[in-house]
């Protein structure tokens, strides 16, 4: 297994000099000798590509390790199954940003998923947590307000729940829950707003709901 070396985003880049000036020969000469099994060749490759697909996977990612981990998945692919690419079809340089951004798009979505199935359990911890240290009448109490959110939180759609629960049960920024759901910053906004005033609707006058409650009253006296 050849193991890549990701070096710093700002160092210079320096393409190889073939002696012919053609860039696209010189990569298509790269790719050949990867071909053959020169591991060599595979440095040469991220010497040329690193810079360009590395601001690529940062653009989609917005992490730096996580750009990194994508640029290192891209070219031990590359190694793998040089096959893949098809002089015919385009450009080393266009095809080997295709697959940069086709994984850093896969990167994306799983850790979005792993984001959301943390945030679930945080919601049900939060909804579910015993209250041992409370009165009898009070852990009762409690545990009503938890089912009446959660039921409230079931007649939302589901972009607005997913909003609300990544904001106020993940912690999540409204900024942040656009990047995690892929969703324009203002249509984000505007579905947690409507999602506030429906919860505020359906809750009605229980006195409760953690965070989420609280939260629903605040935001709707900023709207």
């Amino acid at each position: 297994m050849i193991r890549v070396i990701i070096r710093a985003v700002t160092s210079p880049v320096r393409r190889p000099d073939d002696g012919s000036g053609d860039d696209g020969s010189a990569d298509a000469e790269v790719m050949h000798r990867i071909r053959a099994g020169d591991r060599s060749a595979v440095d040469d490759l991220y010497a040329r590509f690193h810079r360009p697909a590395f601001a690529l996977a940062r653009r989609i990612l917005a992490d730096d390790a996580l750009a990194e981990d994508v640029i290192q998945e891209v070219f031990l692919s590359v190694w793998r199954h040089p096959a893949a690419f098809d002089p015919g079809r385009g450009s080393v340089a266009s095809w080997l940003l295709a697959v940069v951004h086709h994984k850093a798009v896969d990167a994306v979505r799983r850790e979005e998923s792993r984001r959301r199935r943390q945030a679930q359990a945080e919601d049900e911890m939060a909804l579910d947590a015993p209250m041992a240290t409370r009165h009898v009448e009070e852990e009762a109490w409690s545990r009503v307000v938890a089912d009446q959110v959660r039921t409230a939180l079931g007649v939302l759609s589901d972009a607005q729940r997913e909003a609300l629960t990544l904001a106020y049960y993940g912690g999540y920024t409204q900024r942040e829950v656009a990047a995690l759901t892929g969703t324009p910053l203002g249509t984000v906004k505007t579905r947690m707003l409507a999602g506030m005033r429906r919860l505020k609707q359906e809750l009605g006058g229980s006195q409760g709901g953690g965070a989420l409650g609280d939260a629903v009253t605040a935001e709707d006296s900023r709207a």
